[in-house]
């Protein structure tokens, strides 16, 4: 029975090719825009899955609560660790502790000559991390392998690098830094690409103890790239622990501090979908970022089905003698309804064929939008089949099930005397569905004209500083380059397209935000925290920053003086800027005295407002050299750098990169969404086209004698254009009331994350409006005029 189905549908289906082909096409574009959007959600929510007993494993949070600010950070102070594998012994199966950082690595032949310099991220860490992270171990193991000093595990990729084979890496040794030789005693398998975690070369925690200063018994010292994790014990909630985190905060941290420290802990399983917060791999994304791709799935589904069910219902009226034959010839309605659908089958097996065509040729260009691996592999991953299989299910009931009953259920003595009329196939609800439709398409466009503004709100944007045409070089930190800093800075100085340059700790907008306690004029304890950042004099002059009272930093290499922004007065409630010149700062216990004030920039992304500021020198915390350049002698002068640096630090491994790709790199998440909406309106637009385009078929030829008789009884071709186009224009009219406050409500929700952004206005809403309207008009327009301009004869001679 099936097959005899199945050959009357491809015969119904080969009769009308074009209505054929237009449905294949928009439930192909649908369909692979949903397998796009699937394999890509997949793939994000497949991050830190693999570990043995991730929902037993927690990251550490510290915070900061003062009276008017709240900030949290994922690092820990460096005795946190000890301290709750000992306090918490009865809760925790086990803490552990790493922490990133970079240096040079050298590795030597065997003759002794040096093969392999790189500049490397490496991190630290104690064996307990790897036996709470389940990493899988090639040679050695967590517990002997980064038990001692002075020893590294290497990824086997990263020990093919260096050795070329990471089976002869084992024992053999590599320098770190230009200062220790570290001896490998174990490898690990590469960590895959959806991992929180891009480990190649681990140092033992004890090698970071050995070269730590003060901080490693500080508990006022916090800095975000030493991280904390904890594996919870069988059977303890992290309820039971959280209660016993404030016993434990008296314990350790001062009690007369403004500012009030915190933990909490977070699931391993959020750490990917934290932004704030973020990770070692640089790589989050919100859980509402996916569940608004989701959403726009589902918009498209529906917007195709809805298509396919105009194009059916369209045909039901031309079918109509064939169903009344076959139910005098003795077919049930359930049969009929069999039949119907066996064709809405055929055609979204089609459909999802095309689709996976289709999806192949958008993978590369949505790999490259997101910068991630998405694996469109049946085999790797099985869940895409079945996905792919629910799709077809799930389209052929929702697209087919609708136009089966409007069709199997005509009268028989109707349809045979062609008295099925425009109600009967069900006019009204396709009506609605176009409303539908279009709505959908009109929050897309005004989602989409809004968030092109804000990106070039962004962009035009002043953020207090020039970000343009500035190179930023890290520098190594320790004492034998510290040493040649000055002479580094002279010869770059000298090269032509060389403006200025300045040593500091970080851009006036960076990743690097070290927030702190500190005490204004002496005494004054803030009930705030500041973000302190460092530099040498020439920091104002090389980022274009403004000095609105007093005057810049003084060439020195320690702290001596201080240079606080305008938003830091504001909230110490200093209103005559001058007034704060020549008190005193106290910040780490090293005072300082004011002796300028900087006009506000925005030292982080603009979702979040300006930090109370606090600049100074201190040569011991320099990590990058800004270079400011001539726009027209960009290419000779970094060329010039290069080779000025290898010259000075032959010892060390050059990399740039520019302070405007860095703050660019801020709104990544903003530009995707802002690609996927005009891909994804782009794609609805059209789809909505071809059921406008099915819908005035409809239309047209169900008032092909009507528009006759108007013709002959003198109608102009324009006038009957204008009628057949009114109902349309109307819906859509419709459509637009109907989306714009949920478009409002969306857009006002979007916006609501950035601390600077543009205001709504109707302007967008009225682009949208002229859009929808003016391809409706298209649309109908073409299609009404070919019915205008018929033979009339041809549509009356059988009255």
């Amino acid at each position: 029975m099936f097959k005899l189905n199945l050959k009357i549908a491809w015969r119904n289906l080969w009769k009308n090719k074009g209505y054929t082909l237009i449905n294949i096409l928009g439930l192909s574009i649908g369909m692979a825009s949903c397998i796009l959007i699937f394999i890509f959600i997949r793939y994000q929510l497949s991050f830190d899955e693999n570990f043995k007993n991730e929902s037993r494993i927690y990251r550490v949070i510290t915070s900061w609560t003062a009276p008017d600010s709240f900030f949290e950070s994922p690092g820990t102070a460096r005795p946190l660790p000890p301290a709750m594998r000992n306090d918490f012994s009865q809760q925790f199966d086990k803490v552990g502790t790493i922490q990133g950082g970079g240096g040079i690595i050298k590795v030597k032949d065997a003759l002794g000559k040096e093969s392999i310099k790189t500049a490397e991220d490496v991190h630290y860490a104690d064996p307990d991390f790897f036996e709470i992270l389940d990493f899988k171990w090639l040679e050695g193991n967590p517990r002997l392998s980064l038990s001692q000093p002075n020893t590294v595990v290497l990824s086997d990729e990263m020990a093919n690098k260096l050795f070329g084979d990471w089976h002869k890496a084992v024992g053999q040794s590599i320098n770190f830094k230009n200062k220790i030789d570290l001896k490998v005693t174990g490898i690990i398998e590469k960590t895959p690409e959806n991992s929180s975690f891009p480990l190649k070369i681990i140092i033992s925690y004890k090698t970071y103890q050995n070269q730590a200063g003060p901080e490693l018994n500080s508990w006022g010292s916090v800095s975000s790239s030493s991280e904390c994790y904890v594996l919870l014990k069988e059977g303890v909630s992290i309820e039971d622990v959280n209660r016993n985190i404030p016993q434990f905060i008296n314990k350790y941290y001062q009690k007369d501090d403004i500012s009030k420290e915190g933990h909490r802990f977070q699931p391993l399983r959020d750490i990917h979908y934290n932004e704030e917060l973020g990770n070692f791999a640089n790589k989050v994304i919100s859980k509402k970022e996916l569940y608004g791709l989701a959403i726009i799935g589902v918009f498209l589904l529906l917007t195709a089905c809805i298509n396919f069910i105009n194009l059916a219902t369209a045909q039901a009226v031309s079918r109509g003698k064939e169903v009344g034959v076959r139910k005098v010839m003795g077919s049930l309605r359930r049969q009929l309804i069999v039949q119907f659908l066996t064709e809405t089958l055929t055609i979204t097996v089609l459909s999802l064929l095309v689709g996976c065509v289709l999806t192949e040729v958008a993978l590369p260009g949505m790999q490259s939008l997101f910068k991630d691996h998405i694996s469109f592999s049946i085999i790797e991953h099985p869940i895409i089949l079945l996905f792919m299989l629910v799709l077809v299910i799930l389209v052929s009931f929702l697209a087919g099930f609708y136009p089966a009953m409007v069709m199997s259920g005509y009268s028989p003595a109707l349809a045979i005397k062609n008295k099925i009329t425009a109600n009967a196939a069900g006019l009204s609800l396709r009506k609605i569905l176009v409303v539908v439709q279009f709505a959908i398409t009109i929050i897309l466009i005004i989602g989409t004209l809004v968030v092109l503004r804000q990106m070039s709100y962004m962009r035009e944007k002043p953020l207090g500083f020039v970000p343009t045409a500035v190179a930023l070089i890290d520098v190594p930190s320790d004492s034998m380059a510290i040493t040649r800093y000055h002479t580094l800075q002279d010869q770059l100085n000298k090269i032509p397209g060389v403006l200025s340059s300045s040593y500091c700790s970080a851009a006036p907008s960076s990743d690097f935000n070290n927030e702190s306690n500190f005490r204004y004029n002496s005494t004054i304890q803030a009930n705030f925290q500041a973000n302190t950042k460092t530099g040498d004099e020439n920091y104002f002059k090389t980022f274009g920053l403004e000095i609105i009272a007093g005057k810049g930093l003084a060439k020195t290499d320690t702290v001596k003086d201080y240079v606080v922004n305008e938003t830091l007065l504001k909230k110490l409630n200093v209103v005559n800027y001058n007034e704060a010149i020549g008190k005193t700062i106290s910040v780490h216990g090293k005072k300082g005295t004011i002796v300028g004030v900087v006009k506000d920039f925005n030292n982080r992304s603009l979702h979040e407002p300006i930090s109370p500021i606090i600049l100074n020198s201190d040569k011991e915390s320099y990590t990058t050299i800004a270079i400011k350049l001539d726009r027209k002698s960009i290419l000779p002068a970094m060329q010039a750098i290069e080779k000025t640096w290898n010259n000075v630090l032959p010892e060390y491994v050059y990399g740039s990169n520019f302070l405007d790709d860095k703050i660019s790199s801020y709104y990544q998440t903003e530009k995707i969404m802002g690609a996927l909406f005009k891909v994804f309106a782009g794609v609805i637009i059209f789809i909505s086209f071809i059921g406008l385009f099915g819908l005035i078929s409809f239309v047209a030829t169900q008032r092909t004698r009507e528009v006759a008789i108007r013709k002959v009884l003198g109608a102009s071709t324009i006038e009957l254009v204008k009628m057949l186009n009114g109902s349309f224009l109307l819906m859509v009219f419709i459509a637009n009331l109907v989306a714009w406050p949920l478009a409002y409500l969306f857009v006002s929700k979007w916006l609501a994350t950035f601390s600077y952004r543009i205001e709504v206005n109707i302007w967008p809403f009225i682009f949208a409006m002229i859009i929808s309207m003016t391809i409706t008009l298209i649309t109908v327009s073409i299609r009404s005029y070919k019915a205008a301009v018929a033979n009339t004869i041809d549509a009356l001679k059988y009255e």
